[in-house]
């Protein structure tokens, strides 16, 4: 199932006439992109997980800890920080 589900995603994001190769969808994890030939359910889970992980400490770390300082009336500088909402929620 998971084969076949890779497949659908990957005919529907194929352009028309070619050159299939500038639409992917790739998922971020704690240690960086990773290119398989081919991806397991196993590795998606794994990515699930590390991305989880990162959800739950880039809010913990940037977000609450900002509005912490905020709520105090320290100064800060804001720190702009990647929200991996989207991936968690298509993989969900």
């Amino acid at each position: 199932i998971f084969k076949w589900l890779v497949k659908n995603i990957n005919d529907s994001l194929e352009k028309k006439g070619g050159a299939s190769d500038t639409n992917f969808i790739s998922v971020l994890d704690i240690f960086g992109f990773e290119s398989f030939e081919c991806n397991s359910f196993e590795q998606l889970c794994i990515n699930y997980c590390n991305e989880k992980l990162q959800q739950h400490f880039n809010n913990h770390i940037f977000g609450m800890e900002q509005d912490l300082y905020m709520k105090e009336g320290l100064k800060l500088e804001y720190i702009e920080y990647t929200n991996n909402n989207n991936v968690v929620k298509a993989i969900e």
